[in-house]
């Protein structure tokens, strides 16, 4: 990509009425990752986060704790300012909306709408929740009360205001979403928006009088009793921080490339927004894009529950870095995901550990012991072509996953080539190579490795900056434009270099480095409740049984498998090593105890039932990537099979 090329990234502006979480941090994380990606790639980046500061719901929660609302904005507004900091957010600009150039662009953007026809005054009357700030029609409203957003009860609230003739804009936005099928991502959120305005499309108020603090109405109306709709204030930081209204100076990066948002905030992102620059004449953005929510160990997190994940707490005890890539890892984009502590233990002790950490470890130890820690890449090519050849077939699948921010997916292919690297090293085994004399050889393979966490740390960098300039610093390159272009997208390898010893990255986690939540109830409530799931628990352990909701089951997937090798493994009286085709690019890996009932022979060409989604584990320092179902009695094991023959990968459930 040419550099004169530009990618504006945003998260959405943080709400000032509470401290930030770990679903702000992981926004945050996903927006800096695809800045930095950006950036690297010769992109010209501008990369926007801030603090959302007008409105009821900060002037009520700065009276309920006794301070001015600026002083309250403040405060909270730098909590934000320095978690991001300290996690080394590499944004370019930190907006407030109680900025002036802020204010004074809403401003000019209120005018130039008013002007359009697409602003009038009038009287409302509706249902109001003040949490969300939102007007909802009664047909909506939970027991005709409550809010169906947030669950607190509405209060009606008649008054006179502005509106922004939203109605107007049904056709072009249903335009809008069909011509660009991936501006809404990922793609099932947009057809909720769309089914959303198909039902229909009211005008939106967008003044109150009821309150103070928010940006007053621009001068020439004369309307001073009037202050704006927080979410028409809030939306337009994404061109004010561009200089809209005001010097404009750096508005040649709009449109946005990603708007980066919660799954809450989508029907004004995907909605209001478009409307509001449409009736500016200004471009629509590329992608919305709606990340879902986040548990802790399989439950919503509330304040009272004392279960709320404080992000730097979790990034102290365990590393930014190793959060970062948990974060990015662990949950589709756009599907809700669980934070709890095994789950990140288990990404570090694998993920990064065995498979990343203990690479880098390898090639020290293999270089130092045969090479002085040498490492000449200049045969690569002539004996370890095939799998150089697979490394970049990964390497070309990245960018289109990051920019469909299918981080997941992106980390996961990026994984393949390590794999490439840790079979390589048992596939040619160097000591043996050294043994009988290739010398050149086992150097080739040294660089072949080299080469593989060269360009393999370069793409993980946007996700883990620190790890992978130290990962660079002991392979002696910089990881930068020069870099990205030379080794990923092209086909460079190191020059020859002698490595540097650096300790482990990933030492192990034996134990969870945080206490657990504990319930915030009174004490003889927590009692008499623990009382309550004992006696549950005895009748459910008398039963023999735990049970397990729906929702639970269908979290594991299960396949048909069929068993294109089989092998033993060597010294084990137990293991078998089966190469299992599950419907994948490549056959799956899969270590069995089957061995005192199955040989080899007996279970090649056959078909499994295997569990496809468990975490890989390693057993004898086999990689095993699912599990065999089987029926174990007195009697003996016996496979569970389908009864008739199926497509290799078919579902069962």
């Amino acid at each position: 990509m040419s550099c004169h090329k530009k990618a504006y990234i945003t998260t959405p502006i943080y709400y000032v009425n509470d401290i930030a979480h770990i679903g702000h941090a992981y926004t945050t994380i996903i927006a800096d990752t695809v800045a930095r990606y950006s950036r690297m790639s010769g992109l010209d980046t501008f990369f926007l986060t801030g603090t959302d500061e007008h409105g009821q719901k900060i002037e009520e929660a700065a009276k309920s704790r006794g301070k001015s609302t600026q002083a309250y904005a403040d405060e909270i507004s730098a909590t934000f300012k320095d978690l991001w900091d300290d996690f080394d957010i590499s944004y370019d600009k930190f907006i407030r909306t109680t900025d002036a150039d802020h204010m004074k662009g809403v401003q000019k953007a209120f005018s130039v709408m008013h002007n359009n026809g697409d602003i009038y005054k009038d009287q409302y009357k509706g249902h109001y929740c003040i949490s969300c700030e939102t007007f909802f029609p009664e047909t909506q409203l939970v027991d005709g009360e409550f809010c169906p957003e947030c669950g607190k009860p509405t209060t009606i609230v008649e008054e006179e205001s502005y509106f922004f003739k939203l109605s107007a804009y049904q056709d072009k936005l249903l335009a809008w979403y069909n011509d660009n099928p991936d501006c809404i991502l990922p793609k099932s959120k947009r057809n909720e928006v769309i089914r959303f305005v198909e039902g229909g499309l009211n005008d939106l108020s967008i003044t109150r009088t009821s309150f103070d603090w928010g940006v007053k109405l621009p001068a020439d109306l004369n309307d001073p009793k009037h202050v704006m709709y927080v979410w028409l204030d809030a939306l337009m930081n994404y061109v004010t921080a561009l200089g809209y209204g005001t010097d404009e100076a750096d508005m040649d990066f709009w449109p946005a490339r990603v708007h980066l948002i919660g799954k809450d905030i989508l029907r004004f992102h995907a909605i209001y927004w478009p409307a509001f620059l449409m009736s500016l004449g200004l471009p629509l953005p590329k992608h919305i894009a709606a990340h879902g929510w986040w548990t802790r160990d399989g439950e919503k997190m509330s304040k009272s529950k004392g279960n709320v994940v404080n992000p730097k707490e979790v990034a102290d005890a365990y590393g930014l870095d190793n959060f970062r890539y948990f974060m990015l890892r662990e949950v589709p984009f756009g599907g809700d995901g669980d934070f709890s502590q095994k789950a990140l233990i288990d990404r570090i002790n694998s993920d990064l550990g065995n498979d990343l950490g203990n690479l880098l470890n390898r090639l020290i130890g293999m270089s130092g012991k045969y090479f002085e820690g040498k490492v000449d890449s200049s045969n690569v090519a002539k004996y370890y072509q095939t799998e150089l050849d697979e490394v970049h077939a990964s390497l070309e699948k990245l960018e289109p996953l990051l920019f469909d921010m299918q981080l997941h997916r992106y980390l996961e292919e990026l994984w393949r080539p390590l794999a490439v690297a840790n079979k390589s090293i048992d596939k040619y085994q160097p000591w043996t190579l050294m043994k009988e004399g290739k010398e050149e050889e086992a150097m080739a393979l040294n660089g072949l490795i080299a080469a593989i966490l060269s360009k393999v740390g370069i793409m993980l960098y946007p996700v883990m900056p620190e790890v992978c300039t130290k990962i660079a610093s002991a392979l002696n390159f910089k990881i930068d434009n020069n870099s990205w272009n030379a080794m990923v997208k092209g086909t460079a390898l190191l020059e020859t270099f002698t490595l540097e010893k650096i300790e482990p990255l990933f030492p192990r986690v034996e134990e969870p480095l945080l206490e657990q939540a504990q319930p915030k109830d009174n004490p003889s409530k927590n009692s008499e409740n623990t009382k309550k799931e004992a006696k549950k628990s005895e009748s459910k352990e008398t039963e023999g049984i735990a049970l397990i909701g729906i929702d639970q089951f269908f979290q594991t997937s299960l396949k048909v498998g069929t068993v294109v090798k089989a092998e033993e493994v060597p010294k084990s009286k137990k293991l078998l090593l089966l190469q299992v085709d599950v419907g994948e690019e490549e056959p799956r890996q899969v270590v069995a105890g089957i061995k005192e009932w199955y040989s080899a022979d007996d279970m090649l060409d056959t078909q499994v039932c295997v569990v496809a989604n468990l975490k890989p584990a390693k057993l004898m320092g086999y990689k095993s990537e699912g599990m065999l179902l089987a029926a174990k009695d007195e009697n003996g094991l016996c496979m569970i099979r389908p009864e008739k023959p199926k497509t290799a990968g078919t579902p069962i459930g």
